[in-house]
């Protein structure tokens, strides 16, 4: 499933990413301040982990699938997937469900996965990709934008809610890690989001700040604001962008733990995917001088505003982000669950289709798309 397109000519940026490694050096950021990474061993990793079901690129012959473009606030254009049952009453209005994609990933990546399964379940599910990622509209590449990401959800709302057979009224959204903060973001200031679940969620604002555990001073959240500055300043004048973080193309002795878990997804046939015109190695990777804009991204802050319109958190008992999903359900209100799913990692909650609990999912959006 590896789409090996090179960048055209007027997109090509020759350098592929600052070396992470220096990077920490530089900044003394833990992991996850440079975005998630992950894997198991070298040999393990080559083959991939196909346990649990793992089913990236699950299709299903009771759904239909159909390519979709429509416009944010800012008039760029979102791409997505729509899919819908194939005994779908069409002179009727049903609920819907937008789905976001992990931070670094595109849509092909775990959301079509998700909206598939949703449909199957009776719902109508669109799978979109992140402005500045995938086939979504946004330059430079890669962009950290979080206003723009929360946007996107809103605009699917806009769009879902212009069809015939959907009822306005019932749309809700899920986050797959990344994603559940911005799909936060989005419900906090949006309320036609009527029910909100996330998964592997991803505060990437603490992420960015603090790192994973709270592992990085104040200090080093300088150093880090200080050197994507200097890369600002490079770019200005000319030079070619920089990218961080994201999945490592291959595994060393010293690879640690969580990157290990990501490459077995992102770089092997497991789950990779090369959107058309984007290079292998950039994949996963958002640019430097962009990513400080996460420091300013709380979107914890004031979520319990979002009741009394529901909320469900599922992480993995075993996920190295489930600080995450914990911080977030201790902050909500009511009505609000907290779901952990026994032996689970953060990954494998992306396609593992034994593990991730896709009838809590219909059974939460059953009850509150009503």
């Amino acid at each position: 499933m590896t789409n090996n397109n090179v960048p055209d000519d007027d997109t090509r940026i020759s350098s592929t990413g600052i070396d992470r490694r220096n990077l920490l050096k530089m900044t003394g950021a833990g992991v996850a301040a440079l975005g998630a990474m992950s894997m198991f061993d070298i040999m393990e990793a080559r083959a991939q982990d196909m346990s649990n079901g793992a089913s990236n690129f699950y299709t299903s012959d009771k759904v239909t699938r159909h390519k979709v473009t429509f416009k944010t606030q800012y008039q760029t254009s979102v791409a997505g997937n729509l899919y819908l049952p194939k005994d779908l009453d069409r002179t009727a209005k049903s609920p819907a469900i937008i789905v976001g994609h992990p931070m670094g990933a595109v849509k092909e990546q775990s959301a079509n996965l998700y909206a598939t399964k949703m449909a199957e379940q009776g719902f109508v599910a669109m799978s979109i990709d992140l402005p500045f990622w995938g086939e979504s509209e946004g330059q430079s590449r890669n962009l950290v934008s979080p206003e723009a990401y929360a946007e996107a959800f809103s605009a699917g709302v806009d769009f879902l809610g212009s069809s015939d057979f959907v009822d306005r009224e019932n749309i809700g959204a899920i986050g797959v890690c990344g994603s559940g903060s911005f799909v936060i973001s989005a419900a906090k200031i949006d309320p036609r989001i009527k029910a909100v679940a996330t998964v592997s969620m991803y505060d990437m604002g603490a992420a960015f700040r603090d790192a994973l555990n709270k592992s990085q001073t104040v200090e080093q959240r300088k150093q880090f604001i200080a050197t994507a500055a200097e890369q600002r300043w490079a770019e200005s004048d000319g030079a070619n962008i920089q990218y961080i973080g994201g999945t490592t193309l291959e595994l060393t002795a010293d690879t640690d733990p969580i990157q290990r878990e990501f490459y077995d997804f992102y770089r092997t046939q497991r789950g990779e995917f090369t959107p058309a015109g984007v290079a292998r190695e950039t994949t996963t990777k958002p640019t430097l001088s962009s990513s400080v804009k996460f420091m300013n991204f709380y979107p914890f802050n004031d979520i319990e505003t979002i009741s009394p319109r529901p909320m469900l958190f599922i992480s993995g008992d075993q996920a190295h982000s489930k600080e995450f999903s914990q911080d977030a359900y201790n902050r909500a209100s009511e009505p609000k669950e907290l779901v952990w799913v026994k032996g689970a990692g953060h990954v494998d909650l992306y396609d593992r289709v034994d593990l991730i609990p896709f009838d809590k999912l219909k059974g939460f959006f059953d009850q509150h798309l009503a």
